[in-house]
């Protein structure tokens, strides 16, 4: 049986062949922009599914103090590369953004979420919605750049603003929704930037 997303070894299997579209070989620039302009400024961060580590180091040398999070140990091991080469410090820690341990509840001030919640299974969003609640203190904020991409076949899985604000709304409350206009050019209209506030 084949491997899929809810799997670490489906991961894995991208991370060895170099199949990693997703990574853009820089933070994301709708992050960047948001602590250029102020939105976001240091604090206590957790980046699920941190991936390569590019948001995790960009954060570190910005001050934030961070804590990068992801289930392939391919990604881990990338991350550490990455910090490595720019020279920052940083928490990584492998485990399950499901199944994480009970130090973290209400641990962070920000959350930042690229392309985790597009890479999981639609069906398992509403426990992502839990998962990032018990890690954000109240009042804690949810930075994130949801996916609307064309189809259902993925990761990535699309998704629509009507769908977020029902699946968020009960746990957090919902600042602004909007397509973001300083995304990377792969991706230019099809990331709506969210600030959502843990109640």
């Amino acid at each position: 049986m084949t491997a899929g997303p809810d799997d670490p070894a489906f991961w894995e299997g991208r991370y060895a062949s170099a199949d990693t579209g997703w990574d853009l070989g820089a933070p994301s620039p709708p992050f960047v922009r948001l602590h250029q302009d102020g939105v976001i400024a240091p604090c206590r961060v957790a980046v699920p599914g941190c991936g390569s580590g590019w948001e995790v180091a960009w954060l570190a040398r910005a001050g934030y103090r961070v804590t990068g999070i992801d289930f392939a140990p391919g990604a881990i091991a990338a991350a550490g590369r990455r910090l490595g080469a720019d020279g920052v410090a940083a928490e990584l820690l492998h485990a399950d953004l499901f199944h994480l341990p009970a130090r973290l509840d209400g641990a962070f001030d920000l959350v930042l979420e690229q392309t985790c919640f597009c890479a999981i299974a639609p069906a398992r969003r509403a426990d992502y919605v839990t998962a990032v609640g018990r890690l954000l203190r109240p009042g804690g904020r949810l930075v994130a750049l949801f996916y609307a991409c064309n189809g259902d076949d993925g990761p990535p899985f699309t998704t629509s603003p009507d769908e977020v604000r029902a699946l968020f709304s009960g746990v957090f409350d919902i600042t602004s929704l909007a397509v973001t206009p300083h995304s990377h050019a792969r991706r230019l209209g099809q990331e709506w930037l969210g600030v959502l506030t843990r109640r």
